[in-house]
């Protein structure tokens, strides 16, 4: 019989890059020897005590493991091909896709550009795969000179455009990001297109929080879409929303900090009392893994940290919590891109005992497959349950 308690809410926490060590294939997408938590813990000092108590150093190099985890630890690997958030997510949520997204790390085709350019009227700068930050440095001037938009790519499936937000109104940097989704997305498969407003004058610019992110619909059934038509709740809290193109989501919570979506998922924890809370929070990835800011990468974990005892003094008597990741992004290689790694895997709830091993998942669905076990709804695609790894039969 099993010991499996009523369980009417699940809050999942994706810590956006964290990863925890190299894949097997790395090698092949230029990530060996990346760590973001090993190489950042040695790097830097690293206090997370409660993500430490939740087992954390049971599965990333922190360095001597410190007691008995008080829930359920393991590891994902990716099987999709890629790192992205997209890729990451989708999986996570029990869709494994069997071809990577298109990148261009020489920049687009021209023909792309020009086309690009016809339809929003104005030329454009850049066309290169770049760190954000540092292309609106290289660029930002001749921007504001000429009322350019600043196009630019990275190692994974994206088309960036950068704009002041007096030369082009965030609206119709939303617009153009509109007719880029059109052209590359539907008509090339690129995963995303992002805006990317920015502020300030040369030498000072800064990016904004009306980052927005146009993803492709998931190629077939998530656990997302399983969970809304068995009638769950699904409230997302970050750019969740975006990463599965609206779909499977009953309502949406745009952040515009790490401390904001804090905010948010706990006024949803007060306000929501059944169905999945399923947060992303990015900070670590967009503000200092993509810049590789290694102190800021540790500092902003830290907060996380320091906010988590809050969190989980709001959990009721069936609430599961659960926190992973997507992929990684260590800050301290030469790359600003992110990097292919295993992503940790802690569980907390009723009845789960603590060291709980889940040992290495062989894909990130299995957490999706997992859900669709807890709330009782259609199986995702792929993935093995570990519900009965948390809650053994007696």
């Amino acid at each position: 019989m099993s010991t499996r308690p009523s369980i009417s809410r699940v809050l999942l926490i994706v810590l956006d890059s964290v990863g925890i060590g190299e894949l097997p294939d790395a090698e092949a997408y230029g990530d060996e020897g990346s760590d973001t938590l090993g190489n950042l813990a040695r790097e830097v000092r690293l206090a997370l005590p409660t993500l430490r108590s939740l087992g954390l150093g049971h599965v990333a190099n922190l360095g001597p493991r410190q007691g008995v985890p008080r829930g359920a630890v393991g590891r994902l690997a990716e099987r999709s091909p890629g790192k992205d958030s997209v890729t990451g997510h989708w999986e996570l949520m029990g869709l494994v896709i069997d071809r990577p997204f298109p990148v261009f790390p020489d920049g687009f085709p021209s023909a792309i550009i020009e086309e690009f350019e016809r339809r929003v009227g104005r030329r454009s700068l850049g066309n290169k795969a770049a760190s954000g930050t540092e292309i609106i440095a290289e660029l930002g001037e001749e921007h504001l000179r000429t009322g350019a938009p600043i196009v630019y790519t990275s190692a994974d499936s994206v088309f960036q455009i950068a704009a002041h937000e007096e030369i082009i109104p965030v609206p119709d940097l939303y617009q153009m990001c509109e007719v880029a989704f059109d052209l590359v997305s539907r008509g090339h498969g690129v995963g995303r297109v992002i805006a990317r407003p920015f502020v300030g004058v040369p030498g000072q610019f800064q990016r904004t929080a009306n980052r927005h992110d146009y993803a492709l619909e998931p190629f077939g059934p998530t656990v997302l879409d399983n969970l809304v038509n068995g009638g769950w709740p699904v409230i997302s809290v970050g750019k969740v929303r975006d990463l599965f193109a609206g779909r499977g989501i009953s309502r949406a919570n745009p952040t515009t900090s790490d401390e904001h979506g804090l905010d948010l998922i706990e006024r949803e924890l007060q306000q929501s009392p059944r169905g999945l809370i399923f947060a992303n929070l990015v900070d670590s990835d967009a503000k200092f893994g993509h810049r590789n800011d290694p102190a800021g990468y540790a500092a902003n974990l830290e907060r996380i940290d320091a906010r988590l005892p809050g969190l989980l003094g709001r959990l009721a008597p069936g609430d599961v919590f659960i926190i992973t990741a997507d992929h990684g992004n260590d800050p301290t290689t030469p790359s600003t891109d992110h990097s292919r790694e295993y992503v940790p895997l802690l569980v907390i709830g009723p009845g789960i005992a603590g060291g709980t091993d889940l040992g290495t998942r062989a894909t990130f669905a299995d957490l999706g497959q997992t859900l669709a076990e807890i709330f009782g709804v259609a199986p995702a695609s792929a993935g093995t349950s570990f519900a009965a790894q948390l809650w053994p039969r007696g």
